[in-house]
């Protein structure tokens, strides 16, 4: 499945593959081959940002409204609207807190994938985040995670709250 998500056209000038979305493929397929990609591949699609058809797709797959999703990578409505209909790339701090939202949502299905919890059979991580996000959270001073996530440092102290959550450090 991994092949199908490596653009085939273009690739930067060091040779690395890029990973392009591929909405046959769906959302938690990407998130997977982004979860698996190599440090340089994860430069690229930073640089690169992702497409605007993804944002809307995720904002399903995450139960989240896409006037949400967009509030909470900071991309502006219209914008996001734009460019999803226009097939076209969502890059800068929007694209890259998309790839953030990515980056999470990938520890999520780790954490459900690695439970031997009889509950994490059929959990869908995708939901668990879109609800977990919008609810504050007394280890980020009552803040809720979706107000962190449009920065890289933010997306990170997220990750870190989701890794405590992982081995049981969080109550």
């Amino acid at each position: 499945m991994l092949h199908h998500l490596l653009a085939k056209t273009a690739p930067p000038p060091d040779g690395v593959m890029f990973i392009a979305y591929q909405r046959a493929e769906g959302v938690d397929a990407y998130v997977r081959a982004v979860a698996g990609a190599t440090p340089m591949q994860i430069v690229e699609i930073e640089r690169q940002g992702v497409q605007g058809i993804f944002i809307k797709d995720l904002s399903k797959r995450m139960d989240l409204s896409a006037s949400r999703i967009f509030a909470i990578l900071g991309v502006p409505k219209a914008t996001a609207e734009k460019k999803a209909a226009a097939g076209e790339w969502v890059a800068g701090s929007g694209g890259q807190a998309a790839v953030g939202m990515i980056k999470l949502l990938g520890i999520a299905q780790a954490i459900a994938d690695n439970s031997t919890a009889a509950q994490a059979e059929g959990f869908d991580a995708a939901k668990w985040l879109g609800q977990w996000i919008e609810r504050p959270q007394p280890a980020l001073g009552g803040r809720k995670p979706a107000d962190l996530i449009d920065t890289p440092t933010g997306v990170e102290v997220v990750a870190r709250l989701l890794g405590s959550i992982e081995s049981g450090a969080y109550q």
